[in-house]
């Protein structure tokens, strides 16, 4: 009888025991959610600023990106790893590894934010824009304060406040060009331009070789990513233009994936840069020539490199 209710003991015991590593097992592998805005790419990781600090976050072939549009979310637009670049505003849903880094298994974005982005890079401020309009108005607004005298000390308060959203819109400017600088923290190790006849986005047989060769020298670069960036010239409409830099762009990639063996972890977003930074005149066949292009580069993090 004894041995009995010692067994019960016993078993009850370790049906409590397991049901606590149960417990701890079902805490350690429930999700975990990040926000922040990506501040650096490097290889298959990324570096996200968060509210609390800097995460490094994995991506693989399995992680999934998706545009989150309308209210409450309700529109879903699965897209590839290549649009995470760095200035996009994310959330991250996944796991952290046992190297404490944090692997994603869903992105998701704004529409808005990427093309904020995009347009960034493609040479727009709208921040700046706003800022010289309001700088505009209170110009404005000193002009009013000397004729009507009768109204000073309302038309000071009027200025201070004005005054101040100036300089609000100058730390976003200044926040805005640290998120989107131009290579400021990269090294380029290869580039490769190719060019376009006029109206195709058909990559020439010519430049594979060139190609290639990049593909090659990038697997030879520690934590490697390579940036693709079309270009159009700018005779037709600038929607067009915008389509054919957007297609040409997204042909290299393909190349650069299915016959240079280059991980899409590894691209940074095939930037649709219209006709933005032309490099000839447009006025001579010969510049147009020159403008309808796509520039390839293989990138190394400075701090990486130790530069």
């Amino acid at each position: 009888m004894k041995n009995n209710k010692f067994n019960h003991t016993a078993l009850a015991a370790i049906l409590s025991l397991a049901m606590s590593l149960f417990l701890c097992a079902t805490v350690v592998a429930q999700s975990a959610q990040l926000q922040g805005v990506i501040n650096g790419r490097s290889g298959a990781t990324m570096s996200l600023q968060t509210d609390n600090g800097s995460v490094t976050v994995v991506l693989t072939d399995y992680t999934q990106v998706e545009d989150v549009q309308g209210i409450f979310h309700a529109r879903r637009k699965q897209m590839g790893l290549t649009v995470l670049e760095p200035g996009l505003q994310i959330q991250v849903q996944g796991n952290y590894n046992a190297q404490n880094q944090f692997v994603a298994n869903t992105v998701k974005f704004n529409g808005k934010d990427l093309q904020t982005a995009t347009d960034i890079q493609a040479g727009v401020t709208p921040v700046e824009q706003q800022t010289q309009a309001q700088q505009q108005e209170l110009a404005q607004q000193q002009a009013k304060l000397q004729q009507q005298q009768a109204q000073l000390t309302a038309e000071q308060k009027q200025q201070q406040a004005d005054e101040a959203k100036i300089a609000a819109n100058k730390a976003a400017i200044a926040a805005v060009n640290k998120r989107f600088g131009e290579l400021a923290d990269y090294n380029i190790w290869d580039e490769v331009t190719v060019y376009f006849a006029n109206g195709k986005v058909t990559v020439d047989p010519q430049y594979m070789p060139k190609l290639l060769s990049l593909c090659q020298k990038a697997k030879t670069v520690t934590g490697y990513v390579i940036q693709v960036k079309g270009y159009a010239s700018a005779v037709g409409s600038a929607a067009l233009n915008q389509q054919l830099s957007q297609e040409r762009a997204a042909n290299v990639v393909d190349l650069l994936e299915q016959q240079g063996g280059i991980p899409l972890t590894n691209v940074l977003a095939p930037g649709a840069m219209g006709t933005s930074r032309q490099v000839a005149s447009d006025a001579t066949a010969e510049g147009q020539a020159e403008n309808r292009r796509v520039v390839v580069r293989v990138l190394q993090n400075k701090g990486i490199a130790g530069t």
